[in-house]
């Protein structure tokens, strides 16, 4: 198991049946996860037209998602964490799939002093539609979101 938050594999670019580009990868619930996945979708979104359009609300929105799985996911050690992004329709697929079936709740009261709960919020804020659902595979969950050239307009 790699402990430094770098994914497994390097993870792995590919283009859809339909011919739409995707990548997806492996990476571990390590606090430096989030850094290692925002550098595979800048990467990612190197290679895609007019991705650039698409980094600055992408990386955030994907920073979020995949601290909340390194934090708030209650599962065994050594589960790992996917990250998946395609490009739909000129906007950004992002999911990030973690072994906790727990939902997760958008906190819509924060105090000042609180130095969490506003992730969701910015989530929200920054993507077109986002929203959870069970893993086809049975254990866990994806959390996506859907991200414009204009964030979340």
């Amino acid at each position: 198991m790699i402990s430094s938050g770098e994914s497994r594999d390097g993870g792995e670019s590919h283009m859809s049946a339909d011919g739409i580009p995707a990548f997806g990868a492996m990476l571990t619930r390590h606090r430096r996860s989030a850094g290692v996945a925002r550098k595979h979708l800048r990467d990612f979104l190197g290679g895609v037209t007019d991705g650039g359009a698409l980094a600055g609300a992408g990386e955030l929105v994907l920073s979020e998602l995949v601290t909340n799985a390194v934090q708030h996911a209650r599962v065994s050690p050594g589960r790992e964490i996917a990250v998946r992004f395609e490009i739909v329709c000129s906007h950004l697929r992002i999911e990030v799939h973690d072994a906790s079936s727990e939902k997760p709740v958008v906190r819509r009261s924060t105090g000042s002093d609180d130095l969490s709960g506003r992730g969701l919020c910015l989530v929200e804020a920054l993507s077109v539609e986002w929203g959870c659902t069970p893993r086809p595979e049975g254990i866990g969950k994806i959390v996506w979101a859907l991200v414009g050239p204009g964030g979340g307009e």
